[in-house]
């Protein structure tokens, strides 16, 4: 039996060809019961389509006047999560991308069922996206087809890659998975030249390329297919979980913390960093970020005590809060400092 929106579609396209069809005919049509016909016609009368029956003879369902195109059949629930997902995904996955979401939108708008338009025509215009206050880094949606494409093929790509210490240079995988972490978009691949596992940031793909986010030019696809290895990993998304951060990292840092584990990992997630416990009361959390000021001020986020051996910079970096908050508390006052 066809599922509901494709045997929908099918009954719709029934009705359009501007005269009656009986009950009989359209459930001997879609291989459906009359008790279906039925009930899809009442589920189209529902999202707005003007469905008529008459009686007799002669009778049977017609459609009318004023629908035009294939529809989109999306009932309330599907239409405002498919709405919500371009929103967020514009501003939090694919950033710089808001005018091919605008033109989604509209598009969407247009095959949507007429009871449904005004409802995500109101929440598309209205709903706001808040980006968080660490950017997602760009990547263009063409690179990530043909990323996607790549590990559907089985073919080894090559691209120029900007590792963390800036340093370029080329690369030749077997693509697995593109994977969204956080802020970011990972590859895992097989690394032929070092004949190991790598997790790749997309947005450092392509490095040498024109300014703005690179195309899918940026790699290219060779004429060697590849047979599948055994990964490390069971579940993908546990892997990526675990490994994640220190893709993404310029800078890493190993830090005491005077707290138990349990407490510390409450406060973080995998992509902030891996927490290994010491003893009942303390703790090894192993973090990392771009930049050393956002991983002074996500140490400070913790609320616990804590030791940081290096790097030199974060140690020199938090030393110039101490100061910073220091003399701020000595400004401020008894009055001032107060806090209700």
């Amino acid at each position: 039996m066809l599922e509901t929106s494709a045997r929908l579609l099918r009954l719709l396209s029934l009705l359009q060809r501007g005269r009656s069809v009986t009950g009989s005919a359209i459930a001997d049509q879609l291989g459906v019961s009359g008790r279906t016909v039925r009930a899809d016609v009442e589920r189209l009368r529902r999202l707005g389509y003007p469905v008529y029956a008459a009686r007799g003879s002669v009778g049977g369902y017609r459609l009318g006047a004023g629908v035009d195109g294939a529809p989109l059949l999306l009932d309330d629930d599907e239409a405002i999560a498919v709405a919500v997902a371009l929103r967020v995904a514009t501003v939090r996955l694919l950033p710089g991308t808001e005018e091919t979401t605008l033109s989604a939108l509209a598009k969407l708008d247009h095959l949507l069922a007429p009871g449904l338009r005004r409802r995500v025509a109101a929440l598309s215009s209205h709903m706001v996206s808040v980006p968080e206050d660490s950017p997602a880094a760009p990547v263009d949606p063409s690179l990530l087809m043909a990323l996607a494409c790549a590990c559907r093929d089985r073919v080894q790509v090559r691209f120029e890659y900007r590792s963390h210490d800036r340093e370029v240079g080329r690369r030749r995988v077997e693509p697995y998975h593109v994977v969204n972490w956080g802020r970011r978009w990972y590859l895992i691949a097989w690394d032929i030249d070092r004949a190991d596992w790598r997790m790749f940031r997309v947005d450092r793909i392509g490095a040498s390329a024109a300014p703005g986010r690179p195309g899918a030019g940026a790699v290219t696809r060779t004429s060697n297919y590849f047979a599948l290895r055994q990964p490390p990993w069971t579940d993908v998304s546990t892997y990526v979980a675990a490994n994640s951060s220190a893709a993404a990292w310029r800078y890493r840092a190993q830090v005491t913390v005077y707290a138990p584990a349990d407490v510390v990992a409450e406060r973080i997630n995998a992509a902030v960093g891996t927490v290994e416990s010491i003893d009942d009361h303390t703790c090894l959390l192993r973090t990392g970020a771009d930049s050393i000021g956002s991983l002074a001020v996500h140490l400070g986020l913790l609320d616990l005590d804590f030791t940081v051996a290096g790097p030199p910079e974060l140690v020199a970096q938090l030393r110039r809060l101490g100061r910073r908050f220091a003399r701020a508390g000595r400004r401020a006052g008894p009055r001032a400092a107060t806090v209700s």
